[in-house]
């Protein structure tokens, strides 16, 4: 066999005529060409067997190293031995030609099958699963395709998937060190193989696309492409010629709205994965594609409520069997065993790890933070756990085992969240939106959330959250970034919260809260529209199997939901009672749905409220002050007889500022306005207390006198929210946060003389938050987060001049002890820092900062205000503490939660 090369590089192959003999072997017939030479079909004389001949080209075989190298590579590739992978039997040389005998493979290639159209969901995902298989294997063994495609994937007849060429592109390419596209063996053909070339391109990854070495995730790639072929019918990249068909590969996404819509979310969420052009964000390893098409048979796109065939209630009906076998025990499956007559909801329960209860927190505005979330496909259970001690954490647990495993890294989260293919979990810690990857690493920062009320995730990567308690809806990118508005206030509304995508990927449900209730609404990504769904005080609703599932009073309730037409339809009927609700009338259910229909709740009710209790530098308790409320406040008077809490109604949905005796325990109420009251503070002489309310539809300032006698007094009105925490020593100032022109939070200082007229004290593109007085008047210690987290600092008062950091490794919520000689502070895992200061003339020294004890407040749960104060020696702290938990009732799961509603 020869070829000549003319002038354009183009390979000629002389055929090999029917009866020749290469070695042992008798050509039969042609089967093809392809860019790594011709294939025949020949006769093995020796063992009587049909196999196929790949000829290689002579531009190849004449180049000794080349052939060296891939005589190695081919010893390797002969050591394959998996049934969905065509065998090779070995390397046949005779006279100049070299070929590469092969196991035959009768039937049409997966490219012909194509051709004929859109292959079914059915068929498809079975070639699939094998195809995955077979990389998963080759992988495992060090072998990597690099020319994965359709005309490289054979079907015979019985449905069997044979992948061919594996490993070849690597054995006639250069070293891998020179690995370049302008070298590939498939696209340096000739311009008669244009065809080949194009087909090859539209499978290229994207590292190949740029000439960069290619590895296992490349594969994965072009796995990708062509599981979206086989279900669609066309390439997602293409163009007229090579050049244009790569330049799609590397610059375009994915047409995923060609997909079928009967697609399942988890096979959707694949390809998503897979198609990721940043190959440190694709789908790591092959084996993960087998189980998601596995999981996939149990979990349709879009399950409705009509009755299903035998062949799907019999798969759904043994995946709730297993799940509640891993979860009950085998005391079950004497009763689970009998066939239903239609799909069944199956219940059991799930307890948090022994020593740790489900997280209970109350919320002080309605929208409290959610602490269960189950994963899309409804195998696994993220939620929130506390200790005895105290401290919280992000658990997962897979429905099919019996433990669930902690997340390092998630101390005092709240509200989690999946991504849509499960990989990641988003949550809100210690003021930002966080993400963390479930099967391990550290979490990862996306943006600020300093007062979070929910969020949500989209097969986009678009994250819809609500980032304070007054906010908007706001959306950001998974990857991180500034956020931009996602929903806008409508007429009279007051706070978003809780959205939840629909199946689309496009528009999410929210709660949005007024003066006089709330209601559940439709919104949508790139729209300013929204669209009343129902009245609702509660602030969570899901969706999932065509219902939106939502509580009234304690009753968790499903109502009929029109996807087309973005409306319910039909009546609500309850599907569980006793639903635990945290905050009554404006809370949020202990709830939590797949879109297959798993559900997560919790019954009972909450225990309630936090407790205020003294502490000593050791963390001994010492004594309790007053009784469990929702505090949203604290601050000791001067002379530390009393103290002013915010005091949280839940049957009003509203605060008030109340006065603690300290000596007696008694409280008594001091503002009963019908407003929201939440933070005061103090005037140095004891004799006024300067308190926010939101008369106006926002927080503004307002003083009384402390003993209640007399009229309040509106001292500072605007449109913004503001949060009074300091006042000067000598009187004369009120320190206090609100959002500057920025938007971002920053301190201000309201003059309590002249006109009165508020300036800025710290205005940056920074948040600075918790600005105190010290006792001399001369400093101010605040929380910033300049340096990519909260710190604590100290600046000269009224200014200008220079700043000294405090706190190292995070820190926020600064107290001067009253002889100014300490500065207490939170550290970001909760402990209660001091660190000593020396303030003279013209800066500020800091010494060693010493931890004191870990502290068990309130404080990341409800971040608005003190949640402690301290003695004026410094020997003790009042506390607004957890108070001792009792057993948390487990969390209920129910399979197939809407089927008896089918009925």
């Amino acid at each position: 066999m020869r070829y000549t090369l003319p002038i354009l590089g183009r390979l000629e192959p002389m055929a090999i005529l029917p009866g020749t003999r290469l070695g042992p072997y008798e050509i039969l017939s042609p089967i093809g060409a392809g860019g790594m030479g011709e294939v025949y079909r020949a006769r093995d004389t020796r063992l009587n067997r049909d196999v196929a001949l790949k000829v290689i080209p002579e531009i190849f075989a004449a180049d000794s190293d080349r052939m060296a190298r891939f005589e190695r590579e081919a010893k390797l590739l002969a050591s394959l031995n998996h049934p969905h992978i065509a065998a090779i039997y070995g390397l046949e040389e005779s006279g100049s030609t070299d070929a590469l005998v092969m196991e035959l493979v009768e039937g049409p290639t997966l490219a012909d099958r194509i051709a004929t159209g859109p292959i079914p969901l059915d068929e498809a995902l079975p070639f699939a699963r094998q195809i995955a298989e077979a990389l998963e294997y080759a992988h495992d063994h060090g072998v990597i395709h690099r020319d994965l495609k359709p005309t490289n994937i054979k079907v015979k007849p019985d449905g069997t998937v044979k992948v061919l060429d594996f490993g070849l592109a690597k054995a006639l390419l250069d070293d891998p060190a020179e690995a370049n596209i302008r070298n590939s063996p498939t696209l340096s053909m000739a311009a008669t193989m244009a065809g080949t070339i194009l087909g090859t391109a539209a499978y290229m990854s994207p590292e190949q696309a740029k000439g960069k070495p290619a590895d296992r995730r490349a594969d994965i790639w072009a796995f990708g492409v062509v599981l979206f072929e086989m279900l669609t019918g066309q390439k997602p990249f293409t163009g007229e010629t090579a050049a244009e068909t790569l330049a799609s590969v590397i610059k375009e996404e994915p047409p995923f709205e060609q997909l079928p819509s009967d697609t399942p979310l988890a096979i959707r969420n694949l390809l998503r994965r897979c198609l990721e052009k940043d190959p440190r964000q694709r789908l790591q390893h092959i084996g993960e594609v087998r189980i998601a098409i596995d999981r996939a048979g149990t979990a349709p796109a879009e399950p409705v409520l009509t009755q299903r065939k035998g062949r799907e209630r019999l798969a759904w009906t043994i995946t709730a069997i297993a799940i509640v076998i891993a979860a009950m025990g085998w005391g079950a499956f004497a009763y689970l065993r009998r066939t239903p007559e239609g799909a069944q909801a199956i219940r059991f329960f799930v307890s948090p790890p022994d020593t740790w209860n489900l997280a209970e927190l109350p919320g002080i505005n309605g929208a409290a933070p959610a602490p269960l979330a189950v994963s899309p496909d409804g195998h696994r259970l993220a939620f929130v756990a506390v200790n005895a001690d105290g401290e919280s954490i992000l658990w997962v647990r897979s429905l099919g085992t019996l433990t669930a495993q902690a997340l390092a890294g998630t101390e005092d989260a709240s509200s989690p969240f999946w991504s849509p293919d499960g990989r990641y979990l988003g949550f809100f810690a210690h003021g930002k939106l966080k993400k963390i990857e479930v099967s391990g690493g550290p979490p990862v920062t996306l943006c600020d959330a300093p007062d979070e009320r929910g969020g949500t995730w989209s097969q986009d990567g678009v994250i819809v959250f609500a980032p304070t308690l007054n906010s908007a809806l706001m959306k950001v990118s998974a990857a991180g970034g500034a956020p931009t508005a996602a929903a806008p206030f409508g007429s009279a509304e007051a706070r978003h919260a809780q959205p939840f995508f629909l199946p689309d990927g496009r528009h999410f449900i929210y709660h949005t809260g007024t003066a006089s209730g709330g209601a559940i609404y439709v919104g949508s990504l790139g729209s300013s529209e929204s669209k009343l769904l129902l009245i609702l005080d509660s602030t969570r609703a899901v969706y999932t199997q065509g219902h939106l599932l939502f509580v009234r009073g304690t009753t968790l309730m499903a109502q009929p939901f029109d996807m087309r037409h973005l409306a319910l339809t039909g009546e609500a009927f309850p599907i569980a009672e006793q639903i635990q609700v945290l905050s009554a009338n404006l809370g949020s259910g202990v709830f939590s749905a797949s879109l297959n229909g798993v559900l997560a709740y919790q019954a009972g009710t909450v225990t309630g409220g936090y407790r205020l209790a003294w502490f000593d530098r050791t963390g001994k308790q010492v004594s309790v002050l007053g009784d469990l409320a929702t505090y949203t406040d604290l601050e000791l008077s001067p002379d530390a007889k009393r103290a002013s809490v915010g005091v949280r109604d839940q049957t009003r949905r509203m605060g008030d500022i109340w006065l603690y005796d300290v000596a007696r325990g008694l409280r008594t109420r001091f503002t009963f306005d019908p407003a929201d009251e939440l933070t005061s503070i103090w005037s140095p002489d004891g004799s006024r207390i300067v308190f926010n309310s939101r008369r106006k539809g926002h927080f503004d300032l307002y003083q009384k006198a402390s003993s209640g006698a007399g009229s309040e007094e509106e001292l500072l009105e605007d449109s913004n929210d503001k949060y009074p925490f300091s006042w000067s020593p000598d009187s004369r100032f009120i320190l206090y946060r609100s959002t500057g022109a920025s938007g971002r939070l920053d301190l201000f200082v309201l003059p309590l003389f002249g006109d009165r007229k508020p300036f800025p004290f710290l205005q940056t593109q920074f948040d600075e938050r918790d600005g105190q007085f010290s006792p001399d008047g001369r400093w101010v210690a605040y929380d910033s987060t300049e340096s990519g987290k909260d710190e604590v600092y100290v600046a000269a008062f009224p200014g200008p001049g220079g700043k000294w950091q405090v706190s190292t490794g995070g820190g926020n919520w600064p107290r001067w002890r009253r002889d100014g000689k300490e500065i207490f502070y939170l550290a970001a895992d909760n402990k209660l820092m001091a660190a000593p200061v020396n303030g003279n003339v013209s800066n500020i020294e800091v010494g060693t900062v010493s931890p004191l004890f870990q502290m068990h407040s309130a404080g990341v749960l409800v971040p608005l205000r003190y949640m402690y104060d301290v003695s004026a020696d410094g020997q003790r702290f009042v506390i607004i503490t957890l108070p001792e938990q009792s057993t948390a009732a487990p969390i209920t799961v129910v399979v197939n939660c809407t089927a008896e509603l089918q009925k």
